[in-house]
């Protein structure tokens, strides 16, 4: 029989952030574009699970899949430290695109995905076993765009009790599942940039570094910059650091 989520202790931090988020008001998703996403690759399902879901940002969602959007789940939950951490993947090495590479759970929607939060619940499930069930989906935030214009839409949800999660990850698609703080992407420590230059705009590509107990990661790119998004809205403040150009990354 499988444990409800709420049976677990709950943590009061998780349960007012959880709180605040649900009243967090999305940007109004972007026109489509028809681009292929380079991002992940698409794979065959025909699970269509749904998480737990709250909050008028999350009922506010657009339904409109087309091949040049994609979701990727920011899934939270709290350390033996009482800190927020993040779920994030090493992409396998086979990939065609981006191989190696740091990434959020998450991929190109679907033709029978619901919304947004379907895609990002689905992919997260494929790619690294996460059960739809113990997410609470609890807001969605401001479009993201790759280079090529594709329009990425990240979706925040809690995991409240995170030993009832059992990492499995997709190895076609995925190397290595780990977490790392969530507020390290507003510090400056393990932080360095490199000037970089697409289409006339000028931008400082953030890459953060982290170690864990026997692996380090480069953490770059739309993740990178995904990440400091979210953590500037969760800890409600900007970055200690210049994000020269971040435009560049939004829709």
């Amino acid at each position: 029989m499988t444990t409800p989520l709420r049976a677990s202790p709950l943590s009061h931090g998780l349960a007012t952030l959880a709180r605040r988020l649900r009243h967090h008001e999305p940007l109004p998703p972007p026109p489509s574009r028809q681009t292929d996403w380079q991002q992940h690759e698409t794979p065959d399902s025909s699970d269509k699970s749904a998480g737990r879901r709250s909050g008028t940002a999350v009922e506010s969602l657009c339904r409109r899949p087309n091949s040049a959007r994609a979701a990727v789940l920011i899934c939270l939950f709290e350390g033996d430290d009482g800190n927020l951490r993040v779920l994030l993947t090493k992409r396998a090495s086979t990939l065609a695109t981006s191989p190696g590479h740091v990434s959020l759970p998450g991929g190109k929607q679907d033709e029978g995905d619901a919304d947004d939060v379907a895609t990002a619940l689905r992919e997260a499930k494929e790619e690294i076993g996460l059960d739809p069930s113990l997410v609470e989906v609890v807001t969605v935030l401001q479009p993201y765009a790759t280079k090529i214009g594709i329009t990425v839409i990240p979706v925040v949800g809690i995991l409240f009790d995170k030993n009832a999660y059992r990492p499995t990850p997709n190895p076609s698609e995925v190397e290595a599942i780990f977490d790392a703080p969530l507020e390290m992407f507003l510090q400056d420590r393990n932080r360095r940039a490199e000037e970089a230059e697409w289409m006339g705009v000028k931008y400082l590509l953030q890459h953060f570094d982290y170690q864990t107990a026997d692996k380090k990661y480069d953490i770059f790119g739309l993740t990178a910059v995904i990440l400091i998004g979210v953590a500037s809205v969760v800890y409600e403040r900007p970055p200690a650091f210049a994000e020269l150009s971040s435009k560049l990354w939004h829709s």
